[in-house]
């Protein structure tokens, strides 16, 4: 009962983030999680989306740290990637333009949700696609499972409807959840993994409709890739 009324927070439970091998089956404690999710997938239908009375599109949003406070690397990267997209017109690979950042989703103060780190929207004659970007630092050292729990949970958390509304996006719109992480990071390490020593975290993906997709800096510049 306890994991149904909690499905919203299970990506922040310490197990999840568990970086070693189980002590017997020296299996990934990740892999384990990862199995044990997948008898219950079922569980992710108990969280309740949480509707904003606000817009979701907060206006101050802007790309500048206007009182400079952010120490968080995450949301310093992800003002300078919405500010690549919004003033200096850039269209990333794979993703499109950025269109948010930091985007709320409590209604009320109490809510126990986060925020989107990046909002992305693609539209071509193959896709209309707005993509959920949980962003990770390159040095981060957060598991992949987390970052796929975490990306799914705000795609359950969020009202779809209301969030393409707000920002003026077609009703058809496909909206997706993925991580967003470095290539050659931690969690890119673990991906490359997937067909030998974490075949449950590669299920869960797929099982989830979690896309995954890589940041790439190379003197300042930044790219993105899907493998």
């Amino acid at each position: 009962l306890e994991e149904i009324q909690d499905m919203g927070n299970f990506y922040k439970r310490k197990v999840v983030n568990y970086r070693g091998t189980t002590s017997d089956s020296k299996e990934y404690y990740t892999e384990v999680v990862a199995e044990w999710i997948l008898k219950n997938i079922y569980l992710f239908d108990y969280i309740k989306p949480i509707t904003r009375e606000k817009s979701y599109k907060v206006d101050s949003h802007d790309g500048k740290n206007k009182d400079n406070d952010s120490n968080r690397e995450e949301e310093k990267i992800a003002m300078k990637l919405f500010d690549l997209s919004q003033n200096q017109g850039k269209v990333f690979d794979v993703i499109g333009k950025i269109i948010d950042y930091q985007t709320p989703l409590k209604d009320i103060q109490t809510d126990k949700a986060g925020k989107i780190d990046l909002l992305a929207y693609n539209e071509n004659e193959e896709e209309k696609t707005l993509r959920i970007l949980e962003l990770k630092k390159p040095d981060s050292e957060e598991t992949m499972l987390r970052c796929v729990l975490e990306a799914y949970t705000y795609l359950k958390v969020v009202d779809k409807d209301k969030l393409l509304k707000d920002f003026g996006l077609p009703e058809d719109t496909e909206i997706k959840a993925c991580p967003f992480v470095f290539y050659d990071g931690e969690q890119h390490q673990e991906m490359k993994e997937i067909k030998d020593s974490r075949k449950n975290l590669g299920e869960l993906i797929e099982k989830l409709g979690i896309e995954v997709i890589y940041l790439k800096e190379e003197n300042g510049e930044y790219s993105v890739i899907e493998e």
